[in-house]
C-alpha cells in the first residue's frame, strides 16, 4: 500500500525552501543515530556500510547541532568529525510523491557544518563544502538497485574548531564560550528532506521585478537541457485575482521570462501591490514545466504538465540616492535591531518553524521595521515570514577571522551561492558579506585585503544589482552604498556630538571612527563617495543581567528604571541626528554569555513589550 504523499504547505512556513514549492516531500528530521569520531577512524573502518552501523551508538535530534541540549547529546568538547545515520525507508518514498510528483527521488541537506560526506547504502552519493549553503543528490539509481527495502543514510560532517579560516561567525574557537562567542554548531542544522521530481525538473528560479517597467523577470534553471519540446509556463496571482499569465519554449537549461503586469501601468493605483515592512504585500506565483503532447488526429495536443512549482515575490524596489536609503523610490527611515538567531536549547537551529515566526513577529513587535542577521546566513523559512509578515532585513554572512587564499576562496564560493538561494526574498534590502574587518583585520595597511573588500562587494552587485552592498559593515570600508559605523557610546549626548551635524558626520567618515579604525579605506585610485547614506549599525548594548556572574556589555542597567533610561537615551539621541538615515540595535536577545538584549535568551520581555516599543519608535 502506497503511503499518502506529505503535502508541502506554503502558509505554515514549515516548507524547507519556501520560494520554490512542490506539494509533496518528506520530512528526515527526527531520531538519527549518532557517534562521535576523534581519532577520524571511521572512513577506514567503513562506518559508511551496514555494518558499520553498530558504531554509531548515540541517538541525536536532526538538526540540532550535537553542542546543544536539545540534540540529546550536549557535547562540550570540539567535535572534529561526527557521523549520522538514519534509515530511508518505501514510506519515506511515499511521502516524497515518488509515483505522484515524478519518478526521480531528490535528497537535500539544508545545511551541514563544514564539510560533509553523504551515502546511501553505503554508496557514496558524493561531498559537499560549505556550512551555510544547502545541497541535494538525485539518489534514484541508489534507491531502484535497492527494490524498495529501506536504505541506510549517512552523514559524515568535518569542522575543525582551530581552523580559523573557515566560515565559522559567532562559533568560539576556545573549548568554551567567552566575549563576544557562543557555542559552536559542527554537522547538520538545518532539514534534511525527500522529494520526487519529474526527470526534467526545475532546481532554481529567481524574480526581479521592474517597478517602473512594471515588469516581472523570472530566472529559471533546470535539471537538464530538455531533448523534448518543452515549455515554460508563468502565473501570477493576488487576491484571486490573475495579474498575469506567459508562456515560452524552452531551449536551453536555464531561461528568462520577462512578464509584463498591465495593473501597474496605472500610475495612480502601482502602489497597491508594492511590498513594504508595513504593508507586506506578496505575489503567487505558479511556475509550470511541460512538454507538448503530439497532436492527435482529432486536433487534440498542446502542453502537457511535467512539473509544477508554487512561489511568491514582492514588488518593491531598493536603493540609495541623495544621502537616503530609498524604499520604492520613497525615504525610508531604518530601525533596526542585531539579530544573531541563536537559542540556548538548539543554538544556531532554530527550535521549529514556529520560533522562526515567532522570531520575526517579536521583532516588529517592539517597533522595529528592519533587523540584520547577523554573522549566520539564516534559515530560508526565517527569511519567509520576513516577506510574509513584512520585516526588512540585512543579510549577512558568517566570516572566518584569517587573510589567506584558502580562506578568500571559501568565503568567496559560499557568499556566491547565498547571495544565489536568497536574491528573491523581498524582505532581503541590503547584503553585508564582510564585518568589523573581521578576516581581513589590516586592511588598512595591506592592498590584497583591500582589494579583497572590493571583489566581494563588486561580485556581489555582479549576481544582483538591485540592493546595496555594504563592503565592510562598522568601519574601514572600501566601497559600500551605505557608510555604516559601530559605535558603543554609553550616553546619548556622545551620539548627538559625533553624528548631530554634517560637518560631524563628514569629520568622522574622513577620519578615525569610534573603534579607533579608519572609516574610509578610499584614495584617489578608489573614488567612493557618492553622498551614501549613513547609519549607526552597532550601537547600544546596555546590560541588564539579573546579576549573572559571566555578564558581558558594554554598559550595565541596575534595574528596570535605569535600563529604561539608558535605553532611551540612546535611541532618543541616534533620531535627534539629522544626518543618520537609520540604526541597528545592540541587541534584540541576550546571547550566551552576552545580556545586551532586549528580551532574554527565551524570547520573554526584559521590560513591557509596550514599554520597549515606544523606547524604539519614539
Amino acid at each position: 500500500m502506497t503511503p499518502t504523499p506529505q503535502r508541502a504547505s506554503t502558509q505554515d512556513g514549515s516548507y524547507p525552501r519556501p520560494q520554490l514549492v512542490r506539494a509533496h516531500w518528506a520530512d528526515l528530521c527526527g531520531e538519527w543515530r549518532f557517534a562521535g569520531d576523534p581519532h577520524d577512524v571511521g572512513l577506514g573502518s567503513a562506518w559508511f556500510e551496514d555494518a558499520g552501523a553498530m558504531a554509531l551508538d548515540q541517538r541525536i535530534q536532526v538538526p540540532y547541532p550535537p553542542e546543544s541540549p536539545a540534540s540529546g547529546i550536549g557535547a562540550t568538547d570540539h567535535q572534529r568529525v561526527v557521523w549520522y545515520r538514519r534509515e530511508v525507508t518505501a514510506d519515506d518514498f511515499g511521502q516524497a510523491g515518488l509515483g505522484a510528483q515524478g519518478d526521480r527521488l531528490v535528497l537535500h541537506l539544508g545545511a551541514v557544518d563544514h564539510r560533509a560526506d553523504v551515502w546511501l547504502d553505503g554508496q557514496h552519493l558524493g561531498t559537499h563544502e560549505g556550512g551555510q549553503t544547502p545541497f541535494s543528490f538525485d539518489v534514484t539509481d541508489v534507491v531502484t538497485r535497492a527494490g524498495g527495502r529501506g536504505l541506510g543514510l549517512v552523514v559524515r560532517a568535518e569542522d575543525d574548531p582551530l581552523d580559523v579560516s573557515l566560515p565559522r561567525g559567532k562559533q568560539d574557537w576556545r573549548p568554551e564560550p567567552h566575549s563576544i562567542w557562543y557555542h559552536r554548531t559542527t554537522g547538520i542544522w538545518q532539514p534534511v528532506w525527500l522529494e520526487a521530481v519529474p526527470a526534467v525538473h526545475l532546481t532554481e528560479i529567481a524574480w526581479q521585478t521592474d517597478l517602473p517597467a512594471g515588469t516581472v523577470q523570472l530566472t529559471a534553471r533546470l535539471s537538464r537541457r530538455p531533448l523534448a519540446p518543452t515549455t515554460l509556463t508563468v502565473r501570477l496571482d493576488h487576491g484571486g485575482d490573475v495579474l498575469a499569465e506567459h508562456r515560452v519554449r524552452v531551449l536551453d537549461q536555464e531561461v528568462r521570462v520577462h512578464v509584463d503586469l498591465p495593473r501597474q501601468a496605472n500610475g495612480q493605483q502601482y502602489e497597491e501591490l508594492l511590498w513594504s515592512p508595513e504593508h507586506p504585500t506578496l505575489v503567487d506565483a505558479t511556475v509550470t514545466l511541460g512538454h507538448d503532447a503530439p497532436q492527435g488526429t482529432d486536433g487534440a495536443g498542446g502542453p502537457v504538465p511535467g512539473d509544477t512549482v508554487t512561489s511568491y515575490l514582492g514588488l518593491r524596489s531598493v536603493g540609495v540616492a541623495h544621502g537616503v536609503f530609498l524604499l520604492n523610490d520613497r525615504p525610508y527611515y531604518l530601525r533596526s535591531v542585531l539579530e544573531q538567531g541563536y537559542w540556548p536549547q538548539t543554538h544556531l537551529a532554530a527550535p521549529d518553524a514556529d520560533a522562526l515566526r515567532a522570531e520575526v513577529q517579536v521583532i516588529k513587535d517592539l517597533g522595529f521595521n528592519s533587523a540584520r542577521v547577523h554573522q549566520k546566513a539564516e534559515d530560508p523559512r526565517f527569511l519567509y515570514w520576513a516577506d510574509r509578515l513584512g520585516l526588512a532585513l540585512w543579510a549577512e554572512t558568517a566570516n572566518a577571522y584569517a587573510f589567506s587564499p584558502r580562506a578568500v576562496e571559501l568565503l568567496t564560493r559560499e557568499w556566491l551561492e547565498l547571495v544565489r538561494r536568497d536574491r528573491s526574498h523581498p524582505s532581503i534590502i541590503t547584503w553585508v558579506p564582510l564585518n568589523e574587518s573581521w578576516g581581513v583585520q589590516h586592511g588598512a595597511h595591506d592592498p590584497a585585503q583591500q582589494h579583497y573588500g572590493l571583489a566581494l562587494a563588486h561580485l556581489t552587485r555582479a549576481l544582483d544589482p538591485s540592493r546595496p552592498v555594504i563592503s565592510n559593515d562598522g568601519w574601514e570600508h572600501t566601497d559600500s552604498d551605505i557608510w555604516t559605523v559601530h559605535d558603543y557610546a554609553e550616553h546619548g549626548a556622545d551620539l548627538r556630538t559625533r553624528y548631530g551635524t554634517p560637518q560631524a558626520v563628514r569629520s568622522l567618515l574622513e577620519g578615525i571612527g569610534p573603534a579607533g579604525r579608519r572609516m574610509r579605506l578610499t584614495d584617489a585610485a578608489m573614488p567612493t563617495d557618492r553622498a551614501q547614506p549613513v547609519m549607526i549599525t552597532e550601537f547600544g548594548g546596555v546590560s541588564y543581567d539579573g546579576g549573572r556572574s559571566d555578564a558581558w556589555g558594554y554598559s550595565t542597567a541596575t534595574d528596570d528604571q535605569d535600563f529604561a533610561a539608558r535605553v532611551g537615551d540612546l535611541l532618543d539621541a541616534v533620531r535627534d541626528c539629522p544626518p543618520i538615515s537609520g540604526f541597528c540595535w545592540t541587541q534584540l536577545t541576550d546571547t550566551g554569555q552576552e545580556t545586551n538584549g532586549l528580551l532574554r535568551a527565551d524570547r520573554t520581555p526584559k521590560l513591557p513589550v509596550e514599554t520597549l516599543r515606544r523606547l524604539v519608535v519614539g
